[in-house]
């Protein structure tokens, strides 16, 4: 097991494509457990052998439809309207904007690029510097992956038989307090020493039209994650009607796309899925590997020492997605270990769906966290910043975000309220 974790580790650090560094080390786990490496051909193919699996590619082409038909800027007017007044109006309009944008996109990779280049803009045309405005720009996005639609929902309930519906649910309210945890964070860096009003406004007679279609977008995520719950359609087929939602607002509503950038669309989105799938598919020969060499059954014999004290359990793997995050690709990371950490979970008698909500957040925090924070890296080429006073300045905001994570630990509920209500 220590070498196949070395050798995958190795290849990673050494810049081998992750894809191909997991699968390697997966091969070299086969071939130690005595397996004929004819299995690995069968769990490559397994792996993304899941009916869950088809709807990522959806919601990434619907995501990608509604970036190309300008739906950044009119969310980030729309947001203005609510927080543009306020003294640091600018900085809670690029939460809310994330908020709201990560009701369509569902990632924070989409996220940082399409809103970082508005608002390491604006803001330091306000008085803000560079850094703070790619930290606030940072630390909100990573709500994107967490409100539904959200892509390691998807993966997640691939990965352990739980319900995509529940998780897309579940995630509402953990996203939600991400946003104000930003806020809050805001506002105390307001109190203290004061922060710029916003340049970004709206006209009176642009109101109307502006509340009109940011209501049709809005509605989007409603409308797909209320026929979920209602039973109307499976998550799959939710995502085909986001496709079709999206190409009707883009074309006859805003008028902002033709068929040549519908085109462009599903290229960027079948690369993306493509590159999706193939970590799935390497990650699944790795986790297998790792199962067959004993982990899971480690991770299985801890369980005694936590019986009782489930809270600390969850503590713990808050700490351990944590640290992965700082070194592995978040989807890697979710692929592998969680299909060894959820039968203790299950043991503990701790809700699978709190559980799930801990690991995704805690993951989360690697795409803003260095060495691999891939967020940190967009927003560094963006702004033509460094990373050392780009983490100075995000750092209070990862510490409120971290304690947010601690409260869904604390308070089960926050997880699991929202999926028990609409059950």
């Amino acid at each position: 097991m220590f070498w196949v974790a070395l050798l995958s580790m190795a290849l990673l650090l050494g810049g081998v494509p992750i894809a191909m560094a997991l699968g390697l080390g997966g091969t070299l786990g086969v071939w130690l457990a005595g397996i004929p490496l004819q299995v690995i051909v069968t769990r490559f193919f397994s792996g993304v052998d899941s009916f869950v699996f088809l709807a990522m590619p959806f919601y990434i082409l619907a995501a990608e439809i509604m970036n190309r038909s300008g739906i950044t800027t009119r969310l980030i007017y729309l947001s203005s309207i609510f927080t543009g007044r306020l003294p640091g109006g600018t900085a809670y309009t690029n939460v809310g904007t994330s908020v709201l944008f990560a009701g369509i996109s569902g990632s924070a990779v989409a996220d940082a690029s399409a809103l970082g280049r508005f608002f390491m803009t604006v803001m330091p045309k306000e008085g803000y510097t560079k850094e703070y405005s790619a930290a606030v720009t940072a630390a909100s996005s990573i709500i994107g992956p967490i409100i539904p639609p959200s892509g390691l929902a998807i993966i997640m309930a691939a990965v352990t038989g739980l319900s995509v519906v529940d998780l897309f649910v579940a995630g509402v309210v953990p996203g939600v307090l991400f946003g104000l945890a930003c806020a809050v964070v805001i506002l105390l860096k307001s109190i203290r020493s004061g922060l710029p009003t916003s340049i970004v406004t709206v006209k009176r007679e642009e109101l109307p039209k502006l509340l009109l279609e940011g209501t049709a977008v809005m509605l989007l995520p409603f409308i797909i994650v209320g026929g979920m719950v209602t039973g109307a359609f499976t998550a799959t087929e939710g995502g085909g009607i986001a496709v079709f939602a999206a190409t009707l607002l883009g074309l006859f509503l805003f008028r902002s796309i033709n068929l040549a950038d519908l085109w462009g669309a599903l290229i960027v989105s079948a690369r993306a899925s493509a590159t999706i799938y193939l970590l799935v598919a390497a990650a699944s020969i790795l986790s297998y590997a790792l199962n067959l060499l004993g982990i899971g059954a480690m991770v299985t014999a801890a369980a005694p020492y936590f019986q009782g004290n489930p809270m600390l359990f969850l503590v713990g793997v808050m700490i351990l997605m944590l640290i992965l995050g700082l070194f592995l690709d978040i989807g890697a990371a979710l692929l592998i270990f969680v299909p060894l950490v959820m039968p203790t979970v299950i043991q503990l008698g701790i809700d699978p769906i709190q559980a799930a909500m801990v690991i995704i957040l805690s993951l989360a925090m690697g795409l803003i966290t260095p060495p691999v924070g891939v967020v940190l890296f967009i927003l560094m080429k963006i702004g033509n910043i460094r990373l050392t006073p780009l983490v100075r300045e995000l750092f209070p905001f990862i510490i409120a975000e971290i304690v947010i994570i601690l409260l869904l630990i604390l308070f089960p509920s926050l997880s699991t309220w929202l999926p028990d209500l609409f059950r």
